[in-house]
């Protein structure tokens, strides 16, 4: 049963976040065939259970835009500026599921195979990041994947989050016998940072 959001979690004005090479923005209608092509990719989905269909896909982008607008801050599109194409996408995660560290923000990101191997992930992520503790004010951010997705992990190191051994779980949103269930946690708290304005 997915928990409520604490009381202390601010909603603010939807906002778009620019890094010298991105934008990260609310979604549009044209960002949903690249999105559901990323989907259906198993090497961009090789640390989740399955790929997604592109209607499965499709209903994600729905949840993800409608959180951005109730909330102002959530799972931006990104977009590449120089070519305006999209690559994914980056930001903040309302955790709702029950687990021993939730509820929880979790920061977040999900790139093309086109977009890996160039640092937009971590630089998309430290604007999500500076969002969060700068304007929207949040006390910590979490990060997790499985043990295997040394890529992800590597930017949570960039991010300067740290591993918490002790906050690993068992996802239960994964299936039990699922070798894909076991994660691990990262964790930063704003006091850990200095947040740039």
């Amino acid at each position: 049963m997915p928990l409520d959001p604490p009381a202390h979690w601010p909603r603010t004005a939807p906002a778009e976040l620019a890094t010298p090479r991105l934008l990260l923005r609310q979604w549009r209608d044209a960002d949903r065939a690249p999105f559901a092509d990323l989907n259906a990719d198993p090497e961009v989905m090789a640390h989740f259970p399955s790929t997604l269909p592109a209607a499965e896909s499709d209903a994600l982008v729905e949840r993800i835009a409608a959180g951005l607008d109730e909330w102002g801050w959530g799972l931006w599109a990104v977009e590449v500026t120089d070519t305006g194409e999209f690559a994914g996408f980056v930001g903040l995660n309302r955790t709702l599921f029950e687990a021993p560290f939730t509820p929880a923000v979790e920061i977040g990101w999900r790139l093309a195979r086109a977009h890996w191997g160039h640092g937009l992930a971590t630089e998309g992520a430290r604007a999500a990041l500076d969002h969060a503790f700068g304007v929207v004010g949040l006390d910590e951010i979490v990060s997790f994947t499985v043990p295997g997705n040394r890529r992800s992990q590597r930017v949570m190191q960039k991010l300067g989050m740290h591993r918490d051994p002790a906050g690993d779980f068992v996802h239960p949103n994964v299936a039990a016998g699922d070798p894909l269930r076991r994660h691990v946690l990262y964790r930063l708290a704003r006091t850990e940072v200095a947040v740039r304005s």
